[in-house]
């Protein structure tokens, strides 16, 4: 994939986990929800030539984030996203776990692409 169809998915993904909770399907709004932060982080990632190609990779891009925009939320929203993950397989939250943390990888998934896309109009610029 491209980054910019990483993008398009991650924002597919995370509208998309918002009708599967409506419909109470927990376990793959849950998974829509990890696919979106998983998508976003791919997509800044393979902007910057880091490895993305599995979960340690996205992890270690996401610290790599944190530093280069000294945003440490960047990494509290991506472990809230790999906990929905973990709820595909176990279920294990709660309601209000999904309550409070949708919104939260949400806020993730537009903050990673609005740096990306101040990145884009800085170069622009030049």
């Amino acid at each position: 994939m491209l980054m910019t169809e990483h993008i398009e998915t991650a924002r597919e993904f995370i509208d998309e986990s918002e009708n599967y909770f409506a419909r109470g399907d927990v376990l793959q709004g849950s998974e829509k929800t990890w696919g979106a932060a998983a998508h976003i982080v791919m997509a800044a990632a393979q902007k910057r030539g880091w490895p993305f190609g599995n979960h340690r990779a996205l992890k270690v891009a996401v610290r790599q984030l944190v530093q280069e925009y000294d945003d440490p939320y960047l990494e509290r929203g991506f472990g809230i996203a790999e906990k929905f993950h973990a709820n595909f397989y176990h279920r294990f939250m709660q309601e209000h776990e999904y309550d409070e943390g949708r919104p939260a990888v949400r806020l993730f998934v537009e903050k990673v692409d609005a740096l990306m896309e101040q990145d884009r109009n800085k170069r622009s610029n030049l």
